[in-house]
């Protein structure tokens, strides 16, 4: 939380320095705001969970970390999520001082643009990198299991994915105020609904941070505050929030709009089915909510939206007409895409006859997405191109390619569980793998044993790997860390089990076809975030530039 509260106060001193295109009266609303943020938070440092407080009987050695959480990714996971956390924050703050004025417009909306912006990136980077380290350190070989921690991420997430959209159709073209108003509120309400689930004591998880409920209280306390008093701000000024500029049915902010929505049906049942064992709990029943329902259910809201993705950006704004020549350039790429989408369904749907639907449909989708992601650098001078359009496409194509990671993962991995003796040999998928040894090994804090497997793919010598199993000392616990084989088309993923009565090993493998598409697609989305950012940062510069060259240029003549 000392990490949280630094983080905020630097970039409410970020934005007090820099801001240049509000005017002052929202400004000063913006940044009083963000400070009535920051004293809550103080407030539960100093009360709740002072980082300050002394042990009556100080131990000589600390506990240590938890093992599970010994590893690089998590001096790389926390920090980018809090950075994400704290940028919505600072939008939240802005929608708050444009109420407060009456100043919900255009300018309001290019001053929030860039932090939404820096928020969705730092929560993407957060979020990937997190599932990659659950992947190859919790040696269970997945790569997001519905965790309500994890979840508590991903929602922030997909409320500052739709927030993104509507603040750059409100700064562009002056529409969807009073959506943007309110998402900039849900977005953060999000942020405080995660800290609370891992600061109350009502989840037990590796991510889970505190075991009291007086800080789950506070926490809930200053949600109640901050999120009621800015829905109580927003009914109070929602007659002086115009519905801004209008726009046809087909059009480019209908298809933001109509994704926006997809979005927030996504952030529904993700809430839904985060808080819903909680309550049930409450009263003595324990619910398990899981894959089950939040893949097919999701996937009645992902599914559209990812088809809209593909169209959208081809549209004009305001209004678009599909009708002559403009019809030809938009309509046969996409009808091309489409077509070949739904070749790739029929082939999967042919070839792998036991493959369920939601696999089959997500690898078509992919493949007609990916394509259709590129169509608007169609007849653009590409080193002319605004880097705010190579940023929309990089990012798109970045979803496209996850995607297609997530349905192969899901479509075609294969797992096998043996138990083994050195120089006994297994097939998994088209790999065989041979259990050369097991070796005791040990390390500063910790003692392994280590096995060392010889790996060929289809016939051919590879390499060998060196998958261990973990016992530490300070703190007690254990970790099974994987050992992963990748290739271009996927990863042998090996994990060393317990010993059996008979002298063998249990060991577990899984092929998973394509699965490194799953993070190289969310950097992709990352990275367009960052293109897109760039570009609006450079163009904000230059302006500023050109308005001091003006001045000092009518000082001089002035004189």
């Amino acid at each position: 939380m000392l990490l949280w509260v630094t983080i905020m106060a630097v970039a409410g001193a970020v934005v007090a320095v820099i801001e240049r295109r509000l005017d002052e009266p929202t400004l000063l609303a913006t940044l009083a705001g963000q400070a009535f943020i920051s004293l809550g938070f103080y407030a539960f440092l100093l009360f709740a969970s002072n980082p300050f407080a002394r042990l009556a009987q100080p131990a000589d050695e600390g506990q240590g970390l938890n093992p599970l959480l010994q590893d690089v990714g998590l001096a790389f996971h926390p920090p980018t999520l809090y950075i994400g956390y704290v940028g919505l924050s600072i939008a939240f703050s802005f929608a708050i001082g444009a109420l407060v004025t009456r100043n919900v417009g255009p300018a309001f909306a290019r001053a929030m643009r860039p932090w939404v912006l820096g928020a969705w990136i730092f929560l993407t980077l957060g979020i990937t990198a997190g599932s990659y380290w659950a992947y190859y350190t919790l040696g269970w070989g997945g790569w997001w299991f519905w965790d309500p921690v994890e979840n508590a991420s991903l929602m922030p997430w997909l409320a500052a994915t739709a927030l993104l959209h509507s603040v750059s159709v409100l700064s562009s073209r002056d529409a969807l105020r009073a959506w943007t108003v309110m998402l900039g509120v849900v977005a953060f309400s999000m942020s405080m609904v995660g800290t609370f689930l891992v600061r109350s004591g009502i989840l037990t998880s590796v991510h889970a941070f505190a075991v009291d409920p007086q800080r789950g209280a506070f926490i809930l306390a200053l949600l109640a505050i901050d999120i009621g008093g800015a829905l109580a701000l927003f009914s109070l000024r929602a007659n002086t929030v115009s519905e801004g500029a209008r726009f046809a049915f087909v059009s480019r902010e209908a298809a933001l709009v109509f994704n926006n929505v997809m979005l927030c049906g996504i952030l529904g049942i993700v809430l839904v089915g985060t808080l819903y064992p909680l309550m049930t709990e409450a009263y003595g029943v324990k619910v398990s909510v899981g894959a089950p329902y939040f893949n097919p259910v999701s996937a009645i809201f992902a599914f559209p939206m990812f088809l809209v993705l593909g169209v959208g950006p081809l549209l004009r704004w305001r209004q678009d007409r599909l009708n002559g020549e403009r019809g030809r350039r938009v309509i046969w790429p996409l009808a091309a895409c489409g077509v070949f989408a739904l070749m790739v369904l029929v082939g999967v749907m042919v070839l792998a006859r036991d493959m369920t639907l939601l696999p089959a449909l997500g690898l078509a989708i992919a493949a007609g997405l990916f394509p259709a992601s590129l169509l608007p650098l169609a007849g653009r001078n590409l080193r002319r191109t605004p880097l705010p359009v190579w940023g929309m496409v990089v990012a798109h194509a970045g979803i496209a390619v996850a995607l297609f990671g997530m349905a192969s993962e899901s479509a075609f991995s294969v797992e096998r569980l043996a138990a083994m003796a050195p120089g006994e040999t297994r097939a998994v998928g088209p790999w065989q793998v041979q259990l050369t040894s097991i070796m005791p090994i040990a390390g500063p804090n910790w003692t392994a044993l280590e096995a060392a497997v010889t790996t060929r793919y289809n016939g051919a010598a590879v390499g060998q790997l060196h998958p261990k199993a973990e016992t530490f000392s300070n703190p007690p616990g254990t970790r099974n860390e994987s050992a992963l084989a990748t290739r271009w088309n996927g990863q042998l993923y090996v994990v060393l089990g317990e010993p059996t009565n008979d002298g063998r090993w249990q060991m577990r493998f899984w092929w998973k076809p394509f699965v490194p598409l799953i993070w190289i697609g969310g950097a992709l989305v990352a990275l367009g975030g960052l293109l897109a950012l760039a570009g609006r940062v450079l163009n904000d510069v230059r302006r500023w530039i050109a308005k001091d060259k003006i001045a000092w240029r009518r000082m001089r003549q002035g004189r």
